[in-house]
């Protein structure tokens, strides 16, 4: 069965457009990825400065190879102008990892 990774970024109040732009503009990054099976970022409504990111992947395996390839080489981030990497969004980051043991999809509906 699929694995899910929910990466807990704790982002400041004054960060979270940067964040969301970020994860805009990175838009098809992780979309081509052997395994890859869902994406989203959830913002927090109330009572938390912590955003979800979510994945679901094949196998572990397969994360486990875009861990080690693609997001690597795309959190090394490009340097800025002056050449400093940017600052990140986020002040903590915590992953928990689930296996997916049982799921629903919504029924047709006539």
């Amino acid at each position: 069965m699929s694995v899910v990774k929910i990466n807990v970024l704790t982002v400041p109040a004054e960060q979270r457009e940067v964040l969301e732009k970020r994860f805009a503009s990175r838009a098809g990054a992780v979309e081509n990825s052997d395994g890859f099976e869902w994406f989203e970022l959830l913002r927090p409504i109330e009572g938390t400065d912590d955003y979800l990111v979510y994945t679901r992947w094949r196998d572990e395996e397969s994360f486990q190879a875009w861990m080690e390839g693609p997001m690597k080489s795309a959190h090394q981030g490009a340097p800025q102008a002056g050449g400093d990497r940017p600052k990140p969004a986020a002040s903590g980051s915590t992953v928990w990892s689930f296996e997916v043991v049982q799921q629903a999809a919504p029924k047709n509906q006539a």
